[in-house]
């Protein structure tokens, strides 16, 4: 495993996230809240560019919301373009399959720039 630069802390604010190449595999960095999570770009559905999709959160009603429809997680959940499938940015986890997991891959910040461990 190896460390590769993708970019300066600036071009990942908080709530954004970047499709990124390194050698041939492209990785979306998110930066949920100043955490930042790198997921591959790729869906398990169907195989659809999954980190060009749209990040917003998901609606729950559990005993945390008063048994009430409560939208939730907001930053933290990617849903694929092609069919909506939704991932859990923090844990790669899909929402709709909890044992389909994506890949997660290590992100650290160092003097101002983004690496990705791969």
């Amino acid at each position: 495993m190896a460390e590769h630069l993708v970019g300066p802390v600036d071009d990942f604010p908080p709530g954004t996230h970047r499709v990124v190449r390194v050698r041939n595999l492209e990785v979306g960095v998110f930066n949920v809240r100043g955490a930042f999570y790198a997921l591959p770009n790729v869906c398990t559905h169907q195989f659809g560019p999954l980190c060009a999709g749209n990040v917003s959160g998901t609606t729950a009603c559990d005993a945390s919301t008063g048994w009430e429809i409560a939208w939730v997680r907001d930053g933290e959940i990617v849903a694929c373009p092609w069919h909506g499938l939704e991932f859990d940015i923090t844990t790669g986890r899909c929402l709709a399959a909890p044992k389909v997991r994506l890949r997660s891959f290590p992100v650290t910040v160092e003097a101002g720039q983004v690496k990705l461990t791969l």
